[in-house]
């Protein structure tokens, strides 16, 4: 059979849309190339060999800096997103000569403009794209991570969080330990409409909290956020969902262990003064006057919940958006913004990768806001720090006691 003919409707209708996307400069997808050579260009474009600047030299390194994962870790990022960054039209997702931006092009602008905290004009430069494109790619890989990452950020199995107790009993001795809590500013200015003393904190910012719990090796166990940087952290924490499950007995309900002399201690996590002593929640002893084993047990919580402070060092060091002052954010989209950042700090713990020791900030995460104390004491919680400083001051004893023999 003949094929058939077009008819002349059919060809000025063909015109008419050839025409129109010749004025729009759209492209035909199946015309269009893909930008593959991304990383040539970049690198190329972007290294540097000034001293002191601080981009390595070698390229694995140099991959690492700027995106601070490596190529591997970048490469399973890319594949938790790709169904996402593909599946939609990527309408104006082009660079400067026509070509569409691969899904790899569109992580590591993402992932650039996360970590480096830069402007959108920066990052866009950097990449050859304009400054509309950067918005647009970052937000529909923060959109697509926080879907497709969840399983990074959640409360551990029993059978994990053996191993997690395990781990702080080895490393700090404390028996029974979940993690450790602590909480962080992320910094903002905001319209003069928008202002108001719920937002503004003690340091007269307008920010929002972020507060965590981490595990003895950094990663985030549980994190909320959205809530304005003028509650107090114990506020915060008495607003989070972990909160509300564990007063029901829904969470840190595992095995009690049997310590010295019989003492039966529960599961667990620590805090510092800012957060109030529960039966589930321990804090250091406050006062001047402190026996020894007081102070013995006090540097042992700072020891270990020092993890918490370490890991937003690195959070905020890592993904340096979170520690500039943001430019009138959406608040409702900066929670997500804050999660997928807590999802790749996550990703590079879980894929094995190491943050160079200098991407943490310096001195404290959160500085100015350390003077927060709750004077909530709870008479079990008390009974339970008085057993883990009785446990401590004995496995001192025994430790003695072996150094003798």
């Amino acid at each position: 059979m003949a094929p058939l003919k077009k008819s002349k409707k059919d060809s000025n209708k063909l015109k008419k849309i050839k025409a129109k996307n010749k004025k729009n400069n759209i492209v035909p997808a199946e015309n269009k190339g893909t930008e593959c050579d991304w990383w040539d260009s970049f690198w190329h474009k972007n290294k540097t060999s000034t001293p002191g600047s601080g981009v390595p030299s070698d390229e694995e390194e140099g991959f690492k800096y700027f995106f601070r994962v490596s190529n591997k870790t970048f490469d399973y990022i890319c594949s938790l997103v790709r169904e996402d960054l593909i599946s939609r039209p990527p309408s104006g997702l082009i660079n400067i000569e026509g070509r569409l931006l691969s899904v790899e092009k569109q992580v590591a602008i993402a992932l650039r403009r996360l970590a480096s905290g830069e402007s959108q004009v920066s990052v866009g430069a950097s990449f050859g794209v304009g400054q509309s494109t950067v918005s647009q790619v970052t937000w529909r890989f923060i959109e697509a991570l926080e879907e497709r990452a969840k399983h990074h950020l959640k409360w551990p199995e029993p059978s994990k969080m053996d191993i997690i107790k395990s781990e702080f009993e080895q490393s700090f001795g404390l028996p029974n330990c979940c993690g450790a809590i602590d909480a962080t500013h992320i910094i903002m200015t905001l319209p003069a409409i928008q202002t108001s003393d719920d937002w503004c904190d003690q340091e007269s910012n307008y920010s929002m909290l972020l507060q965590g719990i981490v595990d003895s090796e950094m990663r985030f166990l549980d994190i909320v956020t959205g809530w304005p940087g003028g509650m107090t952290t114990s506020r915060l924490f008495k607003c989070s969902g972990f909160y509300k499950l564990c007063e029901s007995g829904d969470r840190l309900n595992g095995n009690v262990k049997i310590v010295s002399e019989g003492a039966e201690v529960r599961e667990y996590i620590l805090g510092g003064f800012g957060y109030p002593l529960l039966p589930w929640l321990i804090t250091p002893y406050e006062g001047e006057d402190l026996s020894d084993p007081m102070l013995d047990f006090n540097v042992v919580h700072a020891t270990a919940s020092s993890v918490a402070v370490k890991a937003f060092s690195q959070l905020k060091g890592g993904w340096r958006i979170l520690n500039k002052v943001m430019w009138r954010p959406d608040k409702q989209k900066l929670p997500s913004i804050i999660l997928v950042c807590c999802l790749l700090h996550n990703i590079i713990i879980d894929c094995g990768d190491k943050l160079h020791p200098d991407v943490a900030v310096s001195g404290h995460h959160d500085p100015g806001y350390e003077g927060q104390s709750c004077k909530q004491i709870e008479s079990v919680g008390r009974l339970m720090r008085g057993k883990l400083t009785k446990y401590l001051q004995s496995t001192k004893k025994e430790g003695s006691m072996k150094m003798i023999v």
